[in-house]
């Protein structure tokens, strides 16, 4: 497995398989990898002829109130399991390399990005959509795997890859979660057993929307209705918002006669989590 800080390096290689005609599946993460990175990197081996991942801390996509110098690095860790889920080259970009003194340009969304967590984030997206750009014309992947889990961050990458004709096709992964239902993530790895507990009334939720909608409710505010006696139920919680938005640009509905997801998100103990589901027949 080849490791990189630097782009030329990581460049030669990719062009080094590109001239082969080898196909590249790419994952971008910010490191403190778990099995939901791990299923997202067994695909991509599976899919593609070389795997490349990359590692690291966007500074862009915290806000100033938000966790960056404590969002936990973990390289050894890291590094272990992606030569475990079959990684070919891993770019871990020092501080200060994707973003150099002056920089000052952003890639911006202005549909997807309204809603949910653009609402209680501000900045937030254009963080994403900036790094993920900036990746995609280094790396030049063929395929990109990215987890169900961010629900509208997918969905960014998507209408992005749409609206900027980048030549790569976006892959979406199933969520990856616990036995008892508990999404994986790098936040709710720092869950103490308590919180891990509690945490569990966003999946009860949002599995109860599900069920709802499978017996044929399509009112959002019924639907709404129904979970919030869930999630009152767990003192522990505190509600940012729950919200039903059309799919393709992530705009309210009143009733769900397309594809849609239910958006959760809120507060246990320090820390804010997330979660969605699909509704939509085809989306199980």
């Amino acid at each position: 497995m080849n490791v990189t800080r630097a782009i030329p390096p990581l460049r030669r290689v990719i062009q080094g398989w590109k001239r082969k005609g080898e196909t590249v599946g790419f994952v971008p993460t910010m490191g403190n990898l778990h099995a939901g990175h791990a299923a997202l990197l067994r695909r991509a081996a599976r899919e593609c002829d070389r795997v490349g991942l990359s590692i690291y801390v966007n500074p862009l996509q915290f806000g100033p109130r938000e966790d960056f110098a404590s969002y936990p690095r973990t390289a050894r860790d890291d590094l272990a399991l992606a030569r475990a889920a079959g990684v070919d080259l891993v770019f871990m970009p020092d501080e200060g390399l994707l973003y150099p003194p002056g920089y000052g340009t952003f890639v911006t969304e202005e549909i997807v990005s309204r809603a949910a967590c653009g609402r209680f984030r501000p900045g937030h997206f254009r963080g994403v959509a900036t790094v993920v750009a900036k990746l995609f014309h280094l790396v030049s992947p063929d395929r990109a795997y990215f987890g169900a889990k961010d629900g509208q961050q997918l969905r960014l990458i998507e209408k992005m890859v749409e609206d900027l004709n980048f030549p790569v096709r976006i892959v979406p992964v199933p969520t990856v979660r616990t036995r008892e239902g508990l999404a994986l993530s790098s936040r709710n790895r720092r869950l103490s057993p308590e919180d891990r507990r509690s945490a569990l009334v966003l999946s009860r939720a949002l599995r109860a929307v599900r069920a709802s909608f499978d017996r044929g409710e399509r009112s959002v505010a019924r639907l709404i209705r129904a979970v919030r006696p869930i999630l009152a139920a767990e003192p522990r919680f505190r509600l940012q918002y729950l919200e039903i938005l059309r799919r393709s640009d992530f705009s309210p509905v009143r009733r769900v006669t397309e594809p849609a997801v239910a958006c959760l998100a809120g507060f246990i103990g320090g820390g804010r989590l997330i979660d969605n589901v699909a509704l939509d027949r085809r989306r199980a």
